[in-house]
């Protein structure tokens, strides 16, 4: 029997990336921030959003692809990690997919400068390849701590 993933595609530098659409609670427009001084370079800072605070995140900045340029297409993607709820923000969303379990292959080493850790696996589509993140180990424990801690300041 054939198992799908559900997959939110985004990109990020020019490069299609996709993540468990399980882990996302919305995409959103990107808003004002509140700056949340002495974090991570990453750590944007804080938004309201529906009344919940929550901690914005740069994901280029954190994969080290570099610091997004805003556009009208920049999103900030809500999900869900580790029982927090925090936005990442991405050049933009793009669709939603299904992926077949047999099109998938487990993450090399090393891919364009992102951590094996970050990479839940690689989907061989049609004309391309898929990087699909996992989330649960883009921020590591400290930073994680940090991400709290912005929150609660």
């Amino acid at each position: 029997m054939d198992t799908t993933l559900k997959v939110i595609l985004f990109q990020l530098k020019q490069q299609q990336y996709g993540v468990n659409i399980q882990q996302v609670l919305s995409i959103e427009k990107t808003q004002a921030i509140t700056e949340v001084p002495q974090t991570f370079d990453f750590i944007k800072g804080i938004i309201n959003l529906r009344g919940e605070i929550t901690p914005v995140l740069d994901l280029k900045e954190r994969l080290d692809l570099g610091k997004t340029e805003y556009t009208d297409k920049t999103r900030i993607l809500v999900v869900q990690v580790h029982s927090y709820q925090i936005g990442l923000i991405v050049d933009s969303a793009t669709d939603v997919i299904d992926i077949n379990q047999d099109e998938m292959d487990s993450a090399p080493d090393m891919i364009a400068g992102v951590s094996q850790d970050y990479i839940q696996g690689v989907a061989k589509l049609k004309d391309q390849l898929l990087l699909l993140l996992d989330l649960e180990h883009v921020l590591d424990f400290e930073q994680l701590n940090e991400v709290k801690a912005a929150v609660e300041r």
